[in-house]
């Protein structure tokens, strides 16, 4: 279903471009190259600019409606994607330790961790309070 779609999303895009290079301003007609009032023998009395500005707007509102479709359907993925995924206990964070961070050893890197451990060679600083 989803390649379906993508496919007259495609086709729907490309016929728009194409429909949009056709259409003349409106100062000048389709068929002026034929003679005058050649236009509105070819394309009815409306002239070229009714049909094109028609054909655009059904084309155009076939591609809203399948980038719309598409957007559903990547969102149904998307769910089915996330319900699907379990942690293995291995991976999981390990729990907190009691020991202050003071206390303990800071050469010995974490076996789990890929971060080196960071030596605090600091001293705290006391902030007095203004009263």
């Amino acid at each position: 279903m989803e390649k379906f779609v993508l496919i007259i999303h495609s086709l729907a895009a490309l016929v728009i471009i194409g429909l949009i290079l056709l259409q003349q301003g409106k100062g000048a007609a389709a068929g002026a190259s034929f003679g005058a009032g050649a236009s509105q023998t070819v394309f009815g009395s409306e002239g070229s600019g009714n049909f094109f500005t028609r054909a655009t707007w059904i084309i155009a509102t076939l591609f809203f409606c399948t980038s719309f479709g598409l957007a559903i359907i990547a969102k149904n993925h998307s769910k089915v994607a996330t319900q699907g995924v379990v942690i293995p206990a291995s991976q999981q964070a390990p729990a907190t330790s009691d020991i202050p961070a003071s206390d303990a050893p800071v050469d010995v890197p974490a076996a789990s961790s890929d971060v080196p451990a960071v030596q605090n060679e600091t001293a705290p600083v006391e902030v007095e309070e203004k009263k």
